[in-house]
């Protein structure tokens, strides 16, 4: 069947009647070796905010106590039992909370460069998850579910947009980690493997020794290795013409086509060679501490810029249980600068407005102790931060109670965050359905508001 380029509600009614994603929309764009492109760029429902997006991850659940959550009422009652729990006592945080920018916004001085982009952020102080155990709540916060095997955001992204550079994968997550739910959370699961998202280096790792691999053939050279793969393709279009309908298969011919273009292409943006010494600096590459988070910020712009649609960046560990003020101390000297300097980028070059930057763990820490100088995991109440990409700067959405234990006003659960960050994107995460196993599936399941308080 031949496909005219398809709408949106096109999409929707093939995904209605049976059709994947993937075949339709192989069927409706133009490749450059004259078949029909599954990456190729989509309209969205509506007209998007936000053309992509960076998520600065940061594992094991920053203590938001002490970083963007201000609790005087911890300090004065310091020392005192906890509430509900009284074998436990309340921690004040060890570090000082002010006021920065127009919008006064409560930012604790370990992020003094952050703090600089004070009316930029949209803080989400009314953060709550389900699960307060890392492997399940981090793959919640990455595909919605933390009992079943889903498709990652980033892979939603990809499948509901497309991607804007045929010559680079549309979803890149840098130095992810390898436990945790590991690949899972850039995944594509049911949804074709062409959605899926292309790692660079793991967590542990420097970036800049990350490599990809098999980017070069040492046997031939590029016309050789078109040849070769223009008869594999050969072999799998007559398959496919036999098969109908087959989109595994379809998404290994795209991704034997992709993983050709990006021989030439990602090495040039993993190149950070072309930027001056002065950009390097500002990032903190070859900085003490800073070298490696300003790598993977610098990469994201760089790959931003060239239009990848989903960029994932990953720091650990965050889990500080114990060592608080030392541990707590260097992971935010190792952010605080290169997240600054990738705000200041992006806000240079006119990107800001329609990059969504996204910063957080998968859950917070308590504001009470079971022993000294350490923070246990909290899911009940925790922070989340946004930039750029249609949130309104210069705003703290939603509160925990007087100690930082549970959300309780303006809440915001995994899947209103994932609404929203589709929301900004254009799409309409109740209408981004696919057909599996006879049902159609979402990123937000059956669950989701979009936060419309925080729109610009």
């Amino acid at each position: 069947m031949n496909f005219s380029t398809p709408t949106r509600r096109d999409l929707l009614k093939g995904l209605s009647c049976g059709f994947g994603y993937a075949g339709l929309a192989t069927e409706a764009a133009a490749a450059e070796t004259g078949r029909k492109n599954a990456l190729a760029p989509l309209q969205p429902h509506f007209a998007p905010k936000a053309k992509r997006v960076i998520f600065l991850c940061m594992r094991g659940g920053p203590s938001h106590v002490d970083t963007f959550d201000h609790k005087p009422q911890l300090a004065v009652d310091t020392g005192k039992p906890a509430p509900k729990q009284k074998s436990r006592k309340l921690m004040k945080s060890p570090w000082s909370f002010k006021q920065h920018g127009e919008s006064g916004q409560w930012i604790s001085e370990l992020f003094p460069e952050v703090a600089r982009h004070a009316d930029e952020l949209c803080i989400l102080n009314g953060m709550h998850a389900d699960v307060p155990s890392h492997p399940e709540c981090f793959v919640q916060l990455h595909t919605g579910s933390f009992q079943f095997v889903r498709p990652s955001m980033g892979a939603w992204v990809l499948y509901g947009l497309g991607s804007e550079n045929a010559n680079l994968p549309g979803f890149i997550t840098l130095n992810p980690p390898s436990r945790v739910g590991g690949a899972q959370n850039y995944g594509s699961s049911f949804l074709p493997a062409v959605y899926q998202g292309t790692r660079i280096g793991q967590l542990g790792q420097s970036l800049k020794s990350a490599t990809i691999g098999n980017l070069k053939n040492p046997r031939l050279d590029r016309s050789l290795q078109r040849r070769q793969i223009d008869f594999v393709q050969s072999l799998n279009r007559g398959l496919v013409e036999k098969r109908q309908s087959d989109e595994q298969l379809e998404g290994v011919i795209e991704s034997y086509e992709l993983a050709f273009r990006m021989q030439s292409e990602l090495p040039k943006v993993m190149s950070l060679s072309q930027e001056t010494a002065e950009t390097q600096t500002a990032y903190g590459i070859d900085g003490q501490g800073t070298d490696n988070f300003g790598r993977q910020c610098l990469l994201a712009r760089r790959l931003a810029e060239a239009g990848v649609r989903f960029i994932e960046l990953s720091h650990a560990n965050w889990d500080q249980h114990g060592g608080l003020r030392k541990r707590l101390t260097t992971n935010c000297q190792a952010v605080d600068q290169p997240i600054a300097a990738l705000l200041d980028d992006l806000k240079q070059r006119d990107m800001l407005k329609d990059t969504l930057v996204v910063w957080g763990g998968e859950f917070g820490r308590t504001p009470h102790i079971k022993k000294a100088d350490g923070r246990d995991h909290n899911s009940t109440g925790f922070t989340f931060w946004m930039a750029g990409g249609g949130v309104k700067g210069g705003l703290t959405h939603g509160t925990t109670d007087e100690y930082g234990i549970e959300a309780v006003g303006g809440k915001v659960h995994f899947h209103d965050l994932h609404a929203t960050m589709l929301h900004l994107l254009g799409l309409n995460h109740k209408k981004l359905t696919y057909r599996y196993a006879g049902r159609d599936f979402r990123l937000t399941d059956v669950f989701g508001n979009v936060v419309t308080e925080i729109l610009a």
